[in-house]
């Protein structure tokens, strides 16, 4: 059976287990029907016999039959013996044994040749001597018969029923296993197709095949976001690696063709080292938003101190504190994971410091309002157009490099959004161009963070 389908082999046992369970069945209706028989046969001579009781009696030594006596009633024979066993009214089988000894108010079974007997006696007292022998019998139920008649009925039933059951069975294991086609289709289709959008979409539920979909609906989506961050990756990679490479591949070749000068050979080597450094950051940078997307940054949120924490980064970083001013209050907790908010920090100064005047100044806040912490980065540098300041989220996008005389990857903000993110929380820009701009982030409270009002 190897080669057939899973359906199929349930429809097949169930349909085996079906006929055990009817084989089964048929030998105790046979035991039961034989038991039944018999009770019913005893009762119908009981029955009988006592009905016939007050019709008989002995006037004078004489036997006196009432009108309402019967001979032979329901099956049952009634015969009448007297005090010594002879046969006073009624008539005895040829097959019966005349010798049969009379047992009072015993049902038993005799045995005449091939045929059996249900015998019931019982005496009837005419005064302290006298009376006579009331004797019922019937035929036994003859349990061969009873066997036989059960097993051709059933036989002749067996196929229909054995066709209904595989049928049944089949419609069953198809029902059933529904689902699973479900999930193939989706499977074929994904490979196929290699669509990674597709999904199962089975109705939540408890049994297994609705766990199994939605197990696989959460692998497809996991493979999904990690296919398209690999392309995203592989897209951002080339996009902007491709200018630093150049510029290095172009120093070298020039390096190579012409004869330079130490001063030159120096600066080429400095220029080199700069587009390296430039390529390793922004690597870095690609990585770090790749596994923001897939969820695999092996990250621990804590609890901290947002004042302490912000001192330490900014002093960490080397900042120009006369520069720089920090106002945060003290008693501020926030629940954070510090790698991150370190790096989303970093980004909002360093970009702030970039596209200030020059000894331009940049304002770090942090503090509380309703349910939410906002962390502020303020400067008063060149600002932002209206029309770019929802595009400056975007991975490569950079307001004009020439207002500000500096260049970057463009991935600061972006990754910033997606720090944001990660928290829970997310970012909002305030900008006027030529008076500064100011970067905020709402973190929610959490239970554990706090802040004396």
């Amino acid at each position: 059976m190897r080669n057939y389908s899973v359906k199929t082999k349930i429809a097949v046992w169930l349909t085996l287990l079906m006929a055990m369970l009817a084989a089964l069945l048929l030998v105790f209706t046979i035991s039961i029907s034989n038991a039944v028989a018999s009770k019913t046969a005893m009762s119908r001579l009981s029955l009988a016999v006592r009905s016939n009781l007050d019709q008989v009696s002995l006037v004078q030594n004489r036997l006196d039959l009432g009108e309402d006596f019967h001979f032979y009633q329901n099956g049952v024979s009634i015969l009448v013996y007297s005090k010594s066993e002879a046969l006073l009214a009624g008539q005895s089988p040829v097959s019966f044994p005349a010798e049969e000894s009379f047992q009072n108010g015993l049902t038993r079974r005799v045995s005449a040749g091939e045929e059996e007997y249900l015998v019931l006696d019982i005496w009837l007292p005419e005064g302290w001597e006298n009376g006579v022998w009331l004797r019922g019998f019937i035929e036994a139920p003859k349990s061969r018969q009873i066997a036989g008649d059960l097993l051709e009925v059933s036989l002749a039933a067996l196929p229909v029923f054995l066709a209904l059951a595989a049928l049944g069975s089949y419609l069953i294991a198809r029902n059933a296993f529904r689902p699973l086609e479900r999930m193939i289709t989706t499977a074929e289709a994904v490979n196929e197709a290699r669509d990674l959008s597709r999904r199962i979409g089975l109705p939540a539920g408890k049994d297994e095949f609705s766990r199994l979909a939605n197990a696989f609906d959460r692998l497809f989506e996991r493979l999904e976001h990690s296919f398209e961050a690999e392309k995203q990756f592989t897209a951002d990679a080339s996009h902007e690696l491709r200018t630093p490479v150049s510029i290095v591949k172009g120093a070298c070749e020039y390096a190579r063709k012409y004869d330079e000068t130490e001063e030159d050979r120096q600066e080429t080597i400095s220029m080199i080292y700069r587009q390296a450094v430039k390529m390793s950051d922004i690597i870095s940078q690609l990585l770090s938003m790749t596994r923001l997307d897939q969820g695999t940054e092996s990250l621990s949120m804590e609890s901290v101190n947002l004042g302490e924490f912000l001192h330490h980064v900014c002093e960490e970083q080397g900042y120009d504190f006369t520069r720089l001013t920090l106002a945060v209050r003290e008693d501020i907790t926030a629940r954070i994971y510090p790698d991150l908010m370190s790096r989303l920090v970093r980004n909002l100064v360093e970009n702030a410091f970039k596209y200030g005047k020059p000894e331009g100044h940049v304002w770090v806040l942090a503090y509380r309002e309703g349910n939410e912490i906002l962390l502020q980065v303020r400067d008063d540098g060149i600002g932002i157009p209206k029309d770019q300041q929802d595009k400056v989220w975007q991975r490569f996008y950079q307001v004009d490099a020439s207002r500000s005389g500096e260049t970057g990857a463009g991935l600061g903000l972006s990754m910033v959004q997606q720090i944001a993110g990660a928290h829970g929380g997310y970012m909002t820009l305030e900008s006027i161009p030529d008076i500064g701009s100011s970067f905020t982030l709402h973190l929610p409270v959490s239970e554990t963070s706090s802040t004396d009002q």
